[in-house]
C-alpha cells in the first residue's frame, strides 16, 4: 500500500456551493442554508451558553464545581481585560460585551483542535466580522453615550491645536483609522491567524499519513512529522487563547479611547 498526498482544498470548506455540495441543510443561495462551518459555529455557541447557564443557575456564596470554574473564567476577563483597561466602574459596565467576545472567540477557535470538528469557524470571515462589528458598536455607543454622537465623532477625528490646513489631511486619516480600520483589522487578524493555523495542521497531519504509508525508508520520516504535528497543535492552543485575549483587549482599548475622545 502506497500513501497518496492530497494538498488541502479549502474551497469545499470555506466556499461551499453547488459544485461541492457541502451544505448540511438547504442549498446554495438559500437564506437558511447550513454548511459545516456554520454548524460548528452554532454548536460551540450553544455549548458556551449551556455551560454558563448550568454553572450559574443556582449560584452559591462559596462557589464549588462548575460555578467555581465559570467564576474563575469571568474573573479573568473582568480583572485582566475589563478593569485593567477601563477601570472598575466602566470595566463592570462593559464586562458583558468583553466576556461575550472573549468566550465566543475562544470556543470557536478551540474547535480547530477538537477531533471530528478540526476546523475553526473563525477561519472564515463571517464570524470574525460579526464579532468585530459587535465591538465596533460597543465603542461607538460608549463615546456617543458620553458626548453625543456628533461631538464624539468630532472629538475622535479632529486633533486640537493643529494648523487649519493640516486638518484637511489629518481628519480623513483619523476618520478612516477610527471608524473603518479598527473593525477591519480586528476581523482580518483573527481570520488570518486561524486560517493559517488550520492550513499548517492539515499539511503536517497530511504529510504524516503520506510518509507512514510509503512502507519504505520514507516511513521513518512520518515520526518526525507526527511530532511536529503534536507540537504545532500545542502551539495552536496558545494561539487560540492569545487571539481571544487580543481581540477582547483591543475592543476594551477602543472603548477606553471613545470614553476619553476629547483628551487626545
Amino acid at each position: 500500500m502506497k500513501g497518496e498526498f492530497h494538498s488541502p482544498n479549502l474551497e469545499s470548506e470555506y466556499f461551499p456551493g453547488e459544485k461541492y455540495g457541502q451544505f448540511l441543510i438547504g442549498e446554495a443561495g438559500d437564506w437558511f442554508a447550513l454548511d459545516r462551518l456554520m454548524f460548528v459555529r452554532l454548536l460551540m455557541a450553544v455549548i458556551v451558553a449551556l455551560f454558563f447557564v448550568i454553572a450559574l443557575r443556582r449560584p452559591k456564596l462559596v462557589p464549588t464545581g462548575l460555578q467555581n470554574v465559570a467564576e474563575l473564567m469571568l474573573d479573568f476577563v473582568r480583572i485582566h481585560i475589563a478593569e485593567e483597561i477601563l477601570g472598575k466602574k466602566e470595566g463592570r459596565r462593559f464586562l458583558p460585551v468583553l466576556a461575550t467576545i472573549f468566550f465566543l472567540v475562544v470556543s470557536m477557535n478551540v474547535a480547530a483542535v477538537i477531533p471530528g470538528l478540526n476546523i475553526s469557524p473563525n477561519a472564515r470571515i463571517g464570524m470574525p466580522l460579526v464579532l468585530a462589528l459587535f465591538g465596533y458598536l460597543a465603542f461607538i455607543y460608549a463615546g456617543a453615550k458620553k458626548y453625543g454622537f456628533f461631538k464624539f465623532v468630532k472629538s475622535s477625528v479632529v486633533l486640537p491645536n493643529l494648523p487649519p490646513l493640516l486638518h484637511v489631511i489629518v481628519v480623513p486619516i483619523e476618520l478612516f483609522s477610527t471608524f473603518v480600520l479598527r473593525p477591519a483589522t480586528l476581523a482580518i487578524r483573527l481570520m488570518a491567524n486561524m486560517l493559517a493555523g488550520h492550513m499548517v495542521l492539515v499539511l503536517l497531519f497530511g504529510a504524516t499519513n503520506f510518509f507512514f504509508w510509503q512502507l519504505n525508508a520514507w516511513t521513518a520520516l512520518s515520526g518526525l512529522t507526527l511530532v511536529a504535528s503534536i507540537l504545532f497543535t500545542l502551539f495552536e492552543l496558545l494561539v487560540i487563547f492569545l487571539q481571544a485575549y487580543i481581540f477582547a483587549l483591543l475592543v476594551a482599548v477602543y472603548i477606553e479611547l471613545s470614553l476619553h475622545a476629547d483628551e487626545h
